[in-house]
């Protein structure tokens, strides 16, 4: 907890301890089976650089509580802004509507747990002014543009925040967390013969101020220029069906969106996924073993507990090829008679948990990348994405490549951008023929969106060969 105990994380809130037990038996009144609170207070900083001067800067307080009840597999929820014990009450007593039957609540005995921290912090945002930050965003702007002369804009942004959760629950857990987050990303733009070409580069953590070094802001400069200037010699490709080598990072999306939320468990509950009749069957090769990860240190996607007081552990969605796992919450765990998976997750105090992914990515195989390539007589090399959309019940999901190349005749030779990846997320996972060794997480600002809520994510692949895909370019 960085030194934040739980009674000082209660006495932050301005509660004791009787008045989580008497909010949350107040929650059961109606008849329900389960109540949780969560507590969250949010302090959150940004700082835009444009033209060569900080001009933007902004803070943010979000504070408050929400009470859940669960009565079978109905949900009520309710929050409040105001953190009394007559605000808790009345907004517990709303929730509680979702059960209808009066019900002794026997007397709730207090258990606080605490969990491993994945995330600690030297130097909390809390403590870092705008004039501490200002120079990084000013060193890295100035990087860049000494890369390259071709430079003629950078804009530059920084964010920040720091979360201090609590939550308690009807079987009298209490726990609580810092949740730190931090941002830093570079649009750089070039001009050459008059056509001009973008690129951007980002990194985000779970990190305090010791995140801004020289090291990422020249990490952050370099790939931004590269990825920049690379957009000069590329093509748009002829489309077609065609073999498809994944590089390793950021491809990772293909498991996020066209396999990972096929795998939530609510879709699968509800018969909505495609993979809802799955369980326990072979999927793909043998060789592919695939994970959702809450326990990366320091990552983006990475919870020390869920939102739901589950701690956080790594969890096999496909081992050995086989679906051995859906992403679960406490409904959908108990609905299918398994345990959580610590993947209860909610953007903030105002939303309901839903089975979200943490950081998802496949184990490394034992092929190397050159040899993936070079078995690929002619195909795509895709290694930058932008965004992605999938269908969950059909598993049909579109990908937007920024950058890429051509494979021909075993090697990548011109490179390619803008062009479309369209496919189908069970048969694109049975077309992986080979898995490469050289596993890679993407540390960008990925932010996951489901009903409304986004929450920070993160991903990873190592090489792979999908052996055809759509690629959507000119006709």
């Amino acid at each position: 907890m960085n030194g934040n105990s739980i009674s000082e994380t209660v006495s932050r809130f301005g509660v004791t301890e009787e008045d989580l037990k008497r909010t949350a038996a107040e929650a059961l009144s109606a008849g329900g089976s389960y109540s949780d609170l969560y507590f969250e207070y949010t302090l959150a900083n940004s700082l835009s650089l444009r033209d060569g001067a900080v001009n933007s800067v902004s803070s943010d307080v979000d504070f408050g509580m929400g009470v859940r009840v669960l009565s079978g597999d109905r949900t009520g929820y309710a929050y409040t802004e105001n953190i009394t014990l007559a605000d808790m009450l009345k907004v517990a007593g709303t929730a509680a509507n979702i059960a209808n039957s009066k019900a002794g609540v026997p007397p709730i005995k207090i258990s606080s747990k605490t969990f491993k921290n994945y995330y600690p912090v030297e130097k909390q945002w809390e403590n870092v002014s705008v004039k501490d930050k200002a120079p990084c965003l000013q060193k890295l702007n100035g990087r860049i543009f000494e890369l390259d002369s071709s430079v003629c804009k950078v804009n530059v942004s920084l964010s920040d925040s720091s979360s201090y959760i609590m939550f308690f629950n009807s079987e009298g857990l209490l726990c609580c967390d810092y949740r730190p987050m931090v941002s830093l990303s570079a649009f750089c733009v070039m001009e050459k013969n008059g056509r001009i070409e973008n690129g951007y580069c980002a990194r985000s953590f779970r990190k305090g101020a010791e995140f801004l070094t020289d090291e990422l802001v020249e990490t952050i400069a370099g790939k931004a220029v590269e990825l920049t200037s690379k957009m000069f010699s590329a093509v748009i490709p002829k489309g077609g069906e065609m073999p498809v080598v994944m590089a390793a990072g950021s491809s990772g999306i293909l498991l996020h969106e066209a396999i990972g939320h096929s795998f939530e468990a609510d879709f699968n509950r509800k018969k909505v996924s495609i993979f809802s009749d799955k369980y326990g069957q072979q999927v793909c090769d043998r060789s592919i073993n695939i994970v959702d990860d809450g326990t990366l240190p320091e990552n983006r996607g990475t919870i020390n507990f869920d939102d739901e007081g589950i701690e956080s552990q790594k969890t096999y969605l496909v081992r050995e090829g086989k679906l051995s796992s859906y992403i679960h919450d406490r409904i959908s765990a108990e609905h299918y008679s398994v345990a959580p998976t610590g993947n209860g997750r909610r953007e903030s105090f105002r939303h309901a948990p839903l089975p979200r992914m943490r950081v998802t990515y496949m184990e490394n195989g034992n092929v190397p990348e050159e040899d993936i390539i070079a078995s690929v007589k002619k195909g795509i090399y895709v290694d930058n994405f932008s965004n992605g959309e999938v269908q969950i019940g059909a598993g049909d999901f579109t990908f937007f490549v920024k950058s890429g190349y051509l494979i021909e005749n075993g090697k990548l030779t011109q490179p390619v951008k803008d062009i479309n990846i369209i496919g189908n997320g069970p048969r694109a996972l049975a077309d992986i023929t080979m898995v490469g060794n050289n596993l890679k997480i993407d540390h960008s600002t990925w932010t996951c969106g489901k009903d409304g809520q986004g929450v920070p994510v993160s991903q990873g692949l190592p090489s792979v060969l999908v052996k055809k895909l759509i690629v959507g370019g000119a006709n």
